[in-house]
């Protein structure tokens, strides 16, 4: 009886029920990612997109890379979509349907979205069709090698990013400001009303 308990293996799903798992939530992230940019209306585009994100964490689950899984959970869901709700709630976006969204370039649109996906498919299969995943090695998805890899060859890239994305919150706050009158033009418009 303790043998046929450690014949089983460490995981709950053999090989095949991870594929399969992996192919119904990439499919289900798929649909929703669809989803998201066809719905014409932003609440709607911005929560299906909380169920693509919360997919491709599930992918990074699926793969064993639970540390990438958890930022993706954090960075992404915690942060992204809510600011992208926030922002909706407190501007004057439309929320529900705009025809000041739809440009009549769908077809055009389609065209280079299709091979923007065909070209990245490409060269990410060009890049790895010799490369192959050592398994009896350290996880990849593990804290200590995703630091490792980050912090040691791609340090520079990771600094560019961030001062990008300073810059981006930068000229953000400073779109977002108002232009309000200085206390002299107030003086002068409420003169002449």
């Amino acid at each position: 009886m303790a043998e046929a308990a450690t014949t089983t293996g460490p995981g709950f799903l053999s090989p095949a029920g991870v594929e399969i798992a992996f192919l119904l939530v990439g499919l289900a992230t798929l649909g929703a990612a669809l989803v998201t940019v066809t719905t014409k209306q932003l609440v709607h585009a911005a929560l299906w997109l909380v169920v693509a994100l919360g997919g491709i964490a599930v992918e990074y689950l699926l793969l064993t890379a639970e540390f990438i899984a958890w930022v993706q959970v954090l960075i992404y869901l915690g942060s992204v979509v809510v600011l992208l709700l926030f922002g909706l709630m407190l501007t004057k976006a439309p929320i529900g349907r705009s025809p000041d969204a739809d440009s009549g370039n769908r077809w055009i649109a389609l065209g280079v979205a299709v091979v923007a996906a065909v070209s990245l498919v490409w060269v990410v299969v060009d890049a790895f069709r010799t490369t192959w995943i050592d398994l009896d090695g350290p996880a990849q998805g593990s804290t200590k090698v995703s630091g490792e890899i980050l912090f040691q060859h791609w340090v520079l890239p990771f600094e560019a990013l961030s001062v990008l994305l300073l810059a981006a919150l930068i000229g953000a706050i400073v779109l977002s400001r108002r232009n309000e009158p200085t206390d002299a033009t107030d003086a002068s418009d409420k003169g002449q009303r």
